[in-house]
């Protein structure tokens, strides 16, 4: 058996994949009564919700996801019997602690390799979950299948309203009208943007490095698999937090989410300026003019303006986000790579520019430093709602990232009105927006052909994206437009 190099190159376990393939049926099938011939037995006592045998399918079929992705990625397990609640919403597919028994036994029969995981005290960075990743012997039978990552789904079940504690736990939680009604709504939302084609056309393949972690590159990657949102509450509270993650898009730069087609046509991102800013000054009836992130330049001294405007910018929205002032100082300067002049700012520095900041929003003196964030959050997360079912009432994908929304370039102008409306709606007042692009419904109609050739020529469609995008046309039954 072949150690775990690295454990920490892992994400968790997934329990909500299935698919009904037969060459899946018939390798779990296979494994089954291999390795688990005493299982076939009729055992007094309860039924479990989920067989065990499609326990085992739930866990090769995240095996051979993570296998696919990256084959040196592992999978963070609990080994805690009291980890798997087969009532809890958050597990749609029951799993119960009986799959323990199976990760033990694939482990001992030369299936998975293993790194134990490892406890050295509350709150201590070193300690981990115990990861599990196909070996050789498993990985050979998942190559002799003719099974696609296309084969195999999340199920529709999955819960997509989640709540969290304080310490980032999930939170269960009974339904209400409320909770049962953003359910329904962000349901219908999701399904609309598995209808749809959303893609980098530029890149070969679809994935790209965002970054990176204990050394290694921070891969994102993107397609049909990777279209699912959920909306996320936060400490227990359904007043904190609220937006809406898990859309590749907003794992990515804004150089490269101005690239992205929907359905192979050229995208505009439109976004709120300033948001919080200015959700608390319609809250407080004041009106901001112009740039509330532009200060007299010379305020942070040496600075170019671009360089200036992005430390003000930071300052602001950590101190907004910051319960107190000495830790958003320390936030601050931990935002900025070692050798920026943002991590060498002093306290002093600092207090001057909040000084500069108070001097031009006097009205903000009261919301900084008061843990204003997760609340703004919330109510962003009101006007994201509003726009999601404007396009998902007329069944047009929108994709949001909390403070801006990207949408074919033929609905740029209407996606403005609906931006509008929705933040009328939600704070008293339309909040001021800017688009990355013009949209085809802004110009006159003589001059539409103009911009729809200047958009075309710009766009590099590389033959990996053509590839992709023609496969999935064929799966799921669309002529070419």
């Amino acid at each position: 058996m072949v150690g775990i190099f690295d454990p920490w190159h892992s994400r968790p376990i997934d329990v909500h994949r299935w698919s009904d393939h037969p060459e899946v049926a018939g390798l779990v099938e296979r494994i089954w009564a291999e390795h688990f011939p005493d299982e076939e037995k009729s055992k007094p006592g309860p039924k479990p919700k989920t067989p065990f045998k499609d326990q085992l399918k739930i866990l090769l079929l995240d095996c051979y996801v993570a296998w696919l992705e990256d084959t040196e990625l592992s999978i963070g397990v609990s080994m805690n019997v009291n980890a798997y609640d087969t009532g809890s919403r958050y597990n749609a597919l029951h799993i119960s602690k009986h799959i323990l028994q199976v990760i033990r036994k694939l482990i001992d029969v030369g299936l998975l390799d293993v790194a134990k995981g490892s406890y050295s005290g509350a709150g201590s960075g070193g300690n981990r979950t115990t990861r599990i990743r196909p070996s050789e012997a498993l990985q050979a039978l998942f190559q002799a299948t003719q099974v696609t990552r296309d084969d195999i789904r999340r199920i529709e079940t999955e819960e997509c309203i989640i709540l969290r504690g304080a310490d980032d736990r999930l939170v269960e939680y009974g339904d209400t009208e409320e909770t049962n009604r953003q359910r329904d709504e962000l349901r219908a939302y999701n399904r609309v943007l598995a209808a749809n084609y959303i893609d980098l056309p530029e890149l070969e393949e679809p994935q790209l490095v965002t970054g990176q972690d204990r050394g290694k590159d921070t891969v994102q990657r993107f397609g049909p698999h990777y279209h699912f949102l959920r909306r996320v509450y936060s400490r227990g509270d359904w007043g904190c937090n609220g937006r809406f993650y898990g859309g590749w898009w907003q794992m990515v730069n804004s150089a490269h989410r101005q690239t992205i087609l929907i359905n192979d046509v050229p995208t505009v991102e439109v976004d709120f300026k300033g948001l919080h800013v200015q959700i608390l000054s319609a809250e407080q009836g004041v009106e901001i003019e112009g740039d509330p992130y532009e200060l007299p330049q010379g305020s942070v001294p040496g600075t170019p303006p671009v360089l200036q405007r992005a430390l003000v910018k930071k300052l602001l929205l950590t101190a907004l986000n910051a319960q107190d002032k000495q830790s958003a100082f320390r936030s601050f300067r931990g935002e900025w790579p070692e050798g920026h002049m943002g991590k060498g700012m002093t306290n002093k520095d600092l207090e001057q520019l909040v000084q500069a900041l108070i001097a031009k929003h006097p009205h903000l003196e009261t919301c900084i430093f008061t843990d204003q964030g997760i609340r703004l959050m919330n109510v962003d997360s009101k006007i994201a709602e509003r726009v999601h079912g404007y396009f998902t009432a007329i069944e047009v994908p929108v994709l949001s990232v909390h403070d801006s929304f990207i949408v074919d370039y033929a609905r740029v102008g209407e996606l403005q009105r609906v931006m509008a409306d929705a933040s009328e709606a939600v704070v008293g007042r339309p909040l001021p927006v800017s688009a990355s692009g013009v949209g085809l419904d802004e110009v006159e109609p003589e001059q539409r052909d103009d911009l729809k050739q200047w958009r075309d020529e710009r766009v590099v469609r590389t033959a990996g994206y053509q590839a992709r995008l023609a496969a999935w046309r064929a799966q799921n039954n669309i002529l070419e437009a």
